[in-house]
């Protein structure tokens, strides 16, 4: 694996993360109490934050795939 492509990797999990975190905080005033994450707290809200990061790193890797 080349430099290049580590680097890439990881812009592309940087971006994933950042865009799911807005689009989790963006979101989080119309989920329920039960799935807001709450600070130092392992929960619902959590997950669902990894969640939309997933997606968008999903997405993310398609979009490099279909240029």
């Amino acid at each position: 694996m080349s430099k290049q492509s580590v680097w890439v990797n990881f812009l592309q999990a940087l971006a994933a993360v950042i865009l799911g975190n807005v689009a989790y905080f963006l979101l989080v005033p119309s989920f329920p109490p039960v799935a807001r994450h709450h600070r130092f707290h392992v929960d619902l809200g959590t997950l669902i934050d990894f969640w939309f990061c997933l997606v968008a790193y999903g997405l993310i890797r398609t979009a490099r795939k279909w240029k």
